[in-house]
């Protein structure tokens, strides 16, 4: 849950450094979200969004690089597992499906290079594709690793995406 609160904390800083209030941010679960008090743009969502993932990236780093300074096995061991989540946390945040950072920022990105309405039908293809895989990956990952998932993403928004064009 730390490492949640942090990743959360990182998109309210996106926020604050670009002049974005920030509601609150909440915990839930297993995830979390941080509520700003206004509409953003694509191109200030880019950094909120990707302030999340860049603070789990930047915990694995700091815990990585201590951990062989570790002067007990238990210190070690904890600061091992941090690293490990924090890796896992942010490469599983940026899956392109909504409504985790990877999504949000694909539709950021591509506004940047098509209209806000090609993006979401894009965004929609790439977050159904990704739908279709996603009970063989929580079978692999059961098999491999005797991990499930506890997040399915929303079939419905993806297809409304594409079909409707709504985001």
């Amino acid at each position: 849950m730390i490492s949640i609160l942090l990743h959360e904390l990182g998109h309210a800083w996106g926020c604050l450094v670009q002049g974005v209030p920030v509601n609150r941010v909440v915990l839930y679960g297993g995830g979390g979200f941080c509520e700003h008090r206004r509409s953003t743009s694509a191109y200030e969502d880019e950094l909120i969004v990707a302030m999340g993932p860049i603070v789990n990236l930047t915990l694995w780093a700091v815990c990585s690089l201590l951990e062989p300074f570790s002067n007990s096995p238990e210190i070690g061991w904890v600061l091992m597992v941090t690293a490990e989540l924090n890796l896992w946390l942010a490469l599983f945040n940026m899956l392109p499906l909504m409504p985790l950072d990877g999504g949000r920022l694909l539709f950021a990105l591509l506004t940047r290079i098509m209209s806000a309405n090609s993006a979401a039908r894009v965004s929609g293809f790439v977050g159904l594709v990704g739908v279709l895989l996603w009970i063989p990956m929580m079978i692999f990952a059961y098999i491999s690793f005797g991990f499930v998932f506890l997040f399915f993403p929303p079939i419905l928004r993806h297809w409304q995406m594409l079909r409707y064009a709504r985001y």
